[in-house]
C-alpha cells in the first residue's frame, strides 16, 4: 500500500513564488494575479512504497493492469442538461508555458490526427478493485509531471485523501508499457476540490518518479524525455477550438458501447460555457460537443495542437460527461476552466524533483 502523508495546505501566495521559478525560464505571458492554496499529498512518498506499487501493478504478466476498469465514480451527469451560462471566466491575465522541447507550436491542419505520445492511463486501486483514468505528461521543471483529472487522484467518496498504488502508463495497450511505468509520488489539486469535491477544481498535478521497465525494473529515466511533455495555458478565451483526448470505454446511457478502452480516441471542437451542472458543486466548468464515455476522465484538452509536432497546450481536462437532449447518447463533456489559481496550483507541482526508484 501507498505511505501516507497528512493533506497540508501551502500558505496563501506560497505557491505564487514556487510558480516564479517556472515562470522565469518557460513561461510567455504574465504571471498568475491570483495565488490558491493547493492541497497536497504523498501518493507513493518513499521509494520503498514506489517499488512495492511497482511490484503490484507488474505481478503476474501485469495481472492487475489487464483486470482494471474505467473508473465512473462521479463522472456521468444524470439527465438533461442545459448548456450556457456559469461563471467561468478569465481572472488575470492570458499565460502559457511552451510544450518540452517547443519554443513555438505552429498549428497545422492536416486530414489524420496524430495522437499524442504524452497520453496514457493512470492505474490505481480503489476499494478493493483496480481501475483506470486517462491522463497526459505535461511540461515541467524536472520533466516529471502529469496532469489528469482530480476525481482520478483524489478519493471523493471514501473519508481518506488519495487513491491507492497510482502509477501513470503512457500509450498503454492491453498489458503493454512501451515506455515504461511511472509511480505517482505526489499529488497537487485545489483545496476546494480536495476538501469540498468542487468539481469546477477537478483537476490534479501529479508529479511521478523515473519510469522503470515493465519486467526488468531498470531505471528508463524521466517522464517528459521519453514522452514530451504537453505545454500548459491558463485564462484562454472561451469559444477557442480544442483537441479531447482520451480512453473512453463505458457505454451510453441507452446501452450502446462503442467503444472498447484499448485505444485512445479525441473529440474537436470549440468549447463553450457549461453552466451549473445539476448534482455537482460545478458553476464554472467549459464545455465541448463530444460523445466520448466513461473512462475519458482525466484526458487533456489541447489548443494549438500541432499534429506533426504533437504538441500544444492543454488548457482543460475531461472532468464529466452528459446528455444535453436525453436521447440516451452522451453528447457533451465538461472541464474545470484553468485560470491563474490553476496555473499557481500547477507551478507548484512542476517545480519538485522527483528522482529514479528503478535499477
Amino acid at each position: 500500500m501507498n505511505t501516507r502523508v497528512k493533506r497540508f495546505v501551502l500558505p496563501l501566495g506560497g505557491a505564487a513564488v514556487a510558480a516564479g521559478m517556472v515562470a522565469a525560464s518557460l513561461t510567455t505571458g504574465a504571471s498568475a494575479s491570483a495565488a490558491a492554496a493547493p492541497a497536497s499529498d504523498a501518493l507513493a512518498g518513499t521509494q520503498t512504497a514506489a517499488m512495492s506499487t511497482v511490484k503490484f501493478w507488474t505481478a503476474s504478466n501485469g495481472k492487475a493492469l489487464k483486470a482494471a476498469t474505467k473508473f465512473t465514480e462521479d463522472a456521468a451527469v444524470k439527465g438533461r442538461v442545459r448548456m450556457g451560462g456559469g461563471d467561468a471566466a478569465p481572472d488575470g491575465k492570458t499565460g502559457v508555458v511552451p510544450p518540452i522541447g517547443q519554443e513555438k507550436v505552429t498549428p497545422t491542419k492536416v486530414k489524420n490526427v496524430n495522437l499524442p505520445r504524452t497520453i496514457g492511463k493512470v492505474f490505481f486501486w480503489s476499494e478493493g478493485k483496480p481501475y483506470w483514468c486517462s491522463a497526459s505528461s505535461v511540461q515541467g521543471k524536472y520533466r516529471n509531471l502529469v496532469a489528469t483529472a482530480g476525481h482520478c487522484v483524489y478519493d471523493t467518496d471514501a473519508n481518506r485523501d488519495t487513491l491507492d498504488r497510482w502509477v501513470f502508463i503512457p500509450g498503454y495497450y492491453q498489458g503493454k508499457a512501451p515506455w515504461g511505468i511511472y509511480v505517482g509520488k505526489s499529488a497537487y489539486t485545489h483545496f476546494d476540490f480536495a476538501n469540498y469535491e468542487d468539481f469546477d477544481s477537478d483537476y490534479a498535478f501529479v508529479t511521478v518518479y523515473n519510469g522503470v521497465e515493465f519486467r526488468t525494473w531498470k531505471d528508463v529515466g524521466r517522464l517528459g524525455d521519453n514522452v514530451g511533455g504537453q505545454g500548459f495555458s491558463w485564462n484562454q478565451k472561451i469559444g477557442q477550438s480544442v483537441y479531447a483526448f482520451g480512453y473512453p470505454a463505458g457505454p451510453h446511457p441507452d446501452g450502446d458501447r462503442p467503444y472498447t478502452g484499448l485505444t485512445p480516441k479525441y473529440c474537436y471542437g470549440k468549447t463553450s460555457a457549461a453552466g451549473a451542472v445539476a448534482g455537482f458543486k460545478a458553476e464554472a466548468q467549459i464545455a465541448l460537443k463530444c460523445s466520448m464515455t466513461a473512462g475519458a476522465s482525466g484526458g487533456p484538452w489541447i489548443a494549438q495542437y500541432s499534429s506533426t509536432m504533437r504538441v500544444g497546450y492543454i488548457n482543460g481536462v475531461t472532468s464529466l460527461v452528459g446528455d444535453t437532449d436525453s436521447n440516451g447518447r452522451f453528447d457533451f463533456a465538461t472541464s474545470p476552466y484553468f485560470d491563474s489559481e490553476t496555473y499557481s496550483i500547477y507551478s507548484a507541482a512542476s517545480n519538485l524533483a522527483s528522482g529514479k526508484i528503478g535499477k
